[in-house]
């Protein structure tokens, strides 16, 4: 039902097949997923039939997973980890990619690092969009290096926007996780009156596409800048102890959601699309890999599932890491593809320019005014770039993508709604984006998945 569509089957087969095996490993591992009695706790999300989610901390599943990847992988010899240093282009010789440019901010230069392949694994996008619950650093930089090599581009329209993001005037849009309407919070306008009921059956449990502009519209016909999420019907100790990151962030930030409902805004959460890749990771251009949010595998379709992302992740990048293995060593050589002109608009300008012309509901003019402001914007040479000319550079060429394929894409399915064309068509067909080629619509083989 999430996917609307546009899943792609032998990715969500492999996701269900070795998602408890990767599970397991983890656990393995050191993972420490909440129990009672010795069982693990399951919760519900938006648009599943039963309980299956495993948590951790309560509501820092993400965190632990991390932590536990970071603790395994350090624990590895002959692996090595630079921090403050962000990769800004990919070395090319012969039509692979041989290895990738950091730039490192402590020293500010640029560093050549030298491979037998490269995993992209730099997250999404939601930078693009003003209110976002991503962090500062996802400015869709994988995609966009790997977009300027020729690497395929599928599905990029498809954003999806999180409901509920906490709502307060000049602060982050910090997430207030799913789980809460899983475990019974409530939507109400601002008038305190429930209304879930009259965009879907399953109410506040309906998919994220559906609560996004359910809330939207809820804030128009109320003149308001938000909606509430109320949980204060839970017992305060029950709702410290299952959200205890929600509970102490709402706190500091003067909100008690044992005693008062949390004011919440829809923002930028998830992209569906990215570098296309086969079930392996591989993306079209050899030596080059993508996993993660960063990677378009087609296991989300049109509106990613709630709580898949980080299932997908040790899944899909489990196996590209297996098939990177394999790869043949490159001669250490390599030029620099890359574009070191920079688009002349600020990183806010963007934002705005996405949130109003790509983001929930969209039409052919909004997004026609994105690509004419973005080319009229020009472009310029810096003499000494740094990080966030490099990240301005991909969230111009993100948006771009987003922009086009919205454009092309004459239908509502998903995360992607037009309100000039509200209906949904026939046929389920991907977006494809290359450079130097039209964005065109197509449909994947369910028997053979991208392939170089």
């Amino acid at each position: 039902m999430a996917g609307d569509g546009l899943c792609f089957e032998p990715a969500v087969a492999a996701l269900v097949q070795e998602g408890p095996g990767r599970i397991e490993e983890l656990i393995d591992w050191g993972a420490n997923f909440d129990k009672e009695n010795g069982e693990y706790l399951r919760a519900r999300e938006g648009a599943h039939s039963v309980s299956r989610v495993l948590h951790a901390g309560g509501d820092s599943t993400g965190h632990e997973i991390a932590g536990t990847l970071w603790r395994k992988a350090a624990a590895l010899p002959g692996l090595s980890f630079v921090s403050f240093a962000a990769v800004t282009d990919l070395l090319l010789a012969d039509g692979a990619v041989t290895g990738a440019v950091a730039y490192d901010q402590k020293r500010k230069q640029r560093i050549d690092i030298h491979a037998r392949a490269v995993l992209l694994a730099t997250g999404g996008a939601g930078q693009l969009y003003r209110n976002t619950t991503n962090p500062s650093v996802a400015t869709g930089d994988g995609i966009g290096m790997a977009y300027r090599v020729g690497a395929e581009v599928a599905d990029i329209e498809f954003v999806q926007f999180h409901p509920t993001a906490l709502f307060v005037p000049g602060r982050p849009r910090f997430l207030l996780s799913e789980a809460l309407r899983g475990e019974g919070a409530l939507l109400r306008n601002i008038h305190g009156e429930r209304f879930m009921h009259r965009y879907h059956d399953m109410q506040e449990l309906a998919p994220r596409d559906v609560v996004s502009r359910a809330i939207v519209a809820e804030m128009q016909s109320t003149a308001a800048t938000h909606v509430l999420l109320d949980l204060t019907h839970k017992p305060a100790a029950w709702i410290r102890q299952r959200f205890p990151r929600i509970y102490e962030t709402c706190l500091s930030f003067g909100i008690d959601l044992a005693r008062q409902p949390a004011p919440v805004h829809p923002a930028a959460h998830y992209l569906m699309g990215g570098v296309r890749t086969d079930l392996q990771g591989r993306t079209t251009i050899p030596g080059l890999y993508a996993a993660g949010e960063a990677a378009c595998t087609g296991v989300h379709g049109a509106n990613r599932l709630a709580s898949n992302s980080l299932l997908e992740g040790v899944v899909f990048g489990a196996r590209a890491g297996h098939a990177m293995s394999q790869e043949a060593a490159k001669p250490f050589r390599g030029l620099t593809f890359g574009d070191e002109q920079f688009p002349a608009l600020s990183r806010e300008a963007l934002q705005d320019l996405a949130w109003e012309g790509c983001g929930i509901a969209r039409d052919a003019a909004g997004m026609q005014r994105v690509l004419r402001t973005i080319d009229e914007g020009g472009r310029q040479h810096l003499s000494d770039p740094g990080r966030g000319d490099y990240e301005r550079r991909n969230l111009a060429t993100v948006l771009r993508l987003v922009a086009k394929a919205a454009l092309l894409r004459q239908e509502s399915r998903g995360g992607h709604y037009r309100t000039d064309f509200p209906g949904k068509s026939p046929a389920a067909r991907h977006s494809s984006l290359r450079r130097g080629q039209p964005t065109v619509l197509l449909e994947w083989e369910t028997t053979s998945p991208a392939k170089p």
